[in-house]
């Protein structure tokens, strides 16, 4: 079944055009505009590697919007669109997964935080958001990424990764390997909340970047996109994830970044993270944002640096040491982090 073919399931015509969104570093997505309809909409492939059970997400998402309908949520709500055949997921040749999703005009997205402003703007927004969905009564919310939030397969993958790794390879990453050892009993208190059940289980978005919030001309909010990520877990993982994204002053491909931590982009998202949720954090969750944000960062820069000892077979990469210059920057970015909490 070709992209032509895949195409028809969902609007029966050849008077269409197509063009690929190239912001996305999993799915593969496109802007689909129906000519005969003088509609867009979005379509995309579901990375089959990443995502193992596509229903799941499928699922996932028509539970969340019917959370935030019947919530009175505010912004506008991405929806799932069925084939002509009523189907949400469209198969191809290849047994590849195809969805449509409804676009929202006159939308824009930054990869980037272009200001103080818009990252209290988009805190606020996944505050909101989050508040929403987190009702007394949780749906049955499936993991789509199964072990994604388990740390201690994180670092047992990082040990591994480090047992097995080339002479040469360990030896050009031995700084980095010193500090992350040095840290490596950063998450334990993390894992121990968790398995003790001290911090709550709520639903969480669990990919925060900015650029999953679409906002208008004037960089007003106008949708939460991306829900394949959603699952249950602690809220302090969005929190942290979104301190690591926002807060960095450089591109995280830096390794030469000096001083990359803006301290005002922190208060900035974390007021902004507060706005709705303040009330609902129980005192483990509020006492535990700032640790949250150095745990995120920290086990992003595992992530990196055991896919580099691995030889770079998970992450997208340039150059061979590619995701030993993510680590440095990310080992640069809990520095200033760890150093602004210190002088608190």
């Amino acid at each position: 079944m070709a992209l032509n073919d895949i195409v028809t399931e969902f609007i029966n015509t050849e008077n269409y055009e197509l063009t690929p969104i190239t912001d996305g570093l999993i799915n593969t997505t496109y802007l689909l505009e129906d000519k005969d309809q003088g509609k867009k909409f979005i379509l995309q492939k579901i990375n089959y590697h990443v995502f193992k059970q596509p229903e799941v997400i499928i699922n996932n998402h028509l539970m969340i919007n019917e959370l935030l309908r019947s919530n009175n949520y505010q912004f506008q709500i991405i929806e799932p669109i069925p084939s002509l055949a009523n189907k949400l997921l469209v198969k191809d040749k290849d047994n590849q997964p195809w969805r449509m999703l409804s676009f929202i005009e006159n939308s824009v997205t930054f990869l980037t935080v272009p200001s103080l402003q818009t990252a209290f703007e988009a805190a606020r927004t996944f505050s909101y958001f989050l508040a929403t969905v987190n009702t007394e009564k949780l749906p049955a919310i499936e993991d789509s990424l199964p072990n994604f939030l388990d740390f201690e397969k994180r670092i047992a993958d990082y040990k591994d990764a480090l047992k097995n790794a080339a002479p040469h390879v360990r030896e050009n990453a031995k700084a980095e390997i010193e500090i992350t050892n040095q840290l490596l009993s950063l998450p334990e208190q993390w894992i121990k909340m968790e398995k003790s059940n001290q911090i709550p289980k709520r639903i969480i978005h669990a990919d925060v970047k900015i650029s999953n919030i679409l906002f208008d001309q004037n960089h007003n909010p106008l949708a939460v996109i991306d829900l394949d990520t959603i699952m249950i877990s602690t809220i302090l993982y969005d929190f942290g994830t979104m301190i690591q994204s926002y807060t960095n002053t450089t591109s995280e491909d830096d390794g030469r970044a000096q001083n990359n931590f803006n301290p005002e982009m922190y208060k900035a998202v974390k007021e902004g993270f507060l706005v709705y949720l303040k009330e609902k954090l129980t005192p483990e969750e509020s006492g535990n944002l700032d640790y949250a944000a150095q745990v995120a960062i920290y086990i992003q820069e595992i992530r990196f640096l055991t896919d580099y000892l691995n030889g770079s077979v998970y992450y997208s990469t340039q150059y061979p040491e590619h995701n030993l210059d993510r680590t440095k920057n990310q080992l640069e970015l809990l520095k200033g982090l760890r150093e602004y909490l210190e002088g608190k």
